[in-house]
Order: C-alpha cells, then structure tokens, then sequence
C-alpha cells in the first residue's frame, strides 16, 4: 500500500502562488520598515546643517526652472562617498543639506558633471554665457542651449503660493517673507533665477 505524501510547511507556501505572494510582500515591508523607520529619529538626516537657509524667492523660481528644463537628466546633485568623487568634486555631500528640498534632486546619471558644490564656483556672467551657448566656454560640450530663458519672465503672481505649500511640508518660511517674494521676483528673467539657483548649490558647508 503506497504511502500518502503529506506537505510540508515549505511545499505548501511554494505551490501556493496567494500565499508566497503574500509572504513575499510580508517580508518586503517588514524590511522596507526596518530599513527606513530609524531614518525619521535620526538627527543628521532630518536636521538642516549649520548654515543651511530656505531657498529665497528667486532661488526658488531658479529651482523650478531646473527641474522644467529637465536638468536633472544629465547632472546629479550629489557628491558621493568615494575618495575620487571629492577630488573631482568637493566636498562629500550629507543628508541635512537637503532637508528644505522637495524633491531632492540627487539624480545618478551624469552626462554633465555633479552640480551640489557648483554655487560660487563660477561668476554669475560664466553661468550666463554658459546657458545661452554652452560651446562658447566649453567646445566639447553637448550641453544644450537655452537662450529663452533670457526673455523668459519669473511667474510673481504664484511664488508666494508655492512658499506657502512649502510651509506646510516644514519648511520655515515666516508670513512676511511670503507675503513679500512676489515683489522680489517681479520683473526677474528666468535666467536671473536658474543662475541665483545654481550659485547656492553646496553653499552651506563651505
């Protein structure tokens, strides 16, 4: 008389595609929480750094400007922990130089070089030049061009909203600094903002 197979534990949980697709999903947000939990208590990664300020009007509207054209496909904005990252670089990069940003603009593909320590690296005309014709200063460069935004004019009329939102999400604007950022931006071309953007990056640390 043949011997009935009974399953085991194992044999059950692999012939059952329910029940591995819901241990699979058990495991992965146990570990998904274990991993990111303890990131929320720590200081150096919720914490601005000394030094740190929130964005002004302008630099703000810069930054919208950055993520519009779509920079952040070709330049990072983060210095990674390699010996070799610092020495092309600068300084390596840290959690708290972020925490004003919504979204950070990290990135990973580097057609361009990392932009996180480019604030004060180069004069505000070498930015100007440089984005209405990169080859002009860089011959070998595929960056492309971006002459409009020379004509192009900050929006004032929804500066002080988009502060506003940032102010729920914690970052400390003050009401009086809302309530005058339209006046700061008013008349502003997009080129004046991207480049007052760009001057600020890594700042902080220096």
């Amino acid at each position: 008389m043949a011997q009935q197979h009974t399953p085991s534990g194992h044999e059950k949980i692999e012939t059952s595609n329910f029940l591995m697709i819901v241990l699979i999903l058990l495991a992965v947000a146990v570990g998904g929480l274990v991993e990111i939990v303890p990131l929320f208590f720590q200081r150096s990664t919720t914490q601005p750094v000394e030094g740190l300020k929130p964005y002004t009007p302008l630099q703000l509207a810069g930054r919208d400007v950055y993520i519009r054209e779509g920079c952040y496909n070709c330049h990072s904005q983060m210095v990674r922990p390699f010996r070799a990252e610092a020495l092309r670089y600068g300084q390596l990069s840290v959690a708290g130089e972020f925490v004003y940003d919504y979204p950070f603009q990290w990135g990973s593909k580097r057609t361009g070089p990392d932009l996180h320590r480019v604030g004060g690296k180069y004069s505000d005309e070498w930015h100007r030049v440089h984005l209405i014709n990169p080859r002009d200063l860089v011959p070998e460069s595929n960056m492309p061009a971006y002459p409009w935004l020379v004509t192009g004019v900050v929006d004032d009329k929804s500066i002080g909203q988009r502060m506003k939102a940032l102010q729920t999400l914690g970052v400390p604007y003050t009401d009086a600094e809302v309530a005058a950022a339209a006046e700061q931006v008013k008349g502003k071309s997009e080129m004046d903002a991207l480049i007052a953007y760009l001057q600020v990056l890594g700042t902080a640390r220096k």
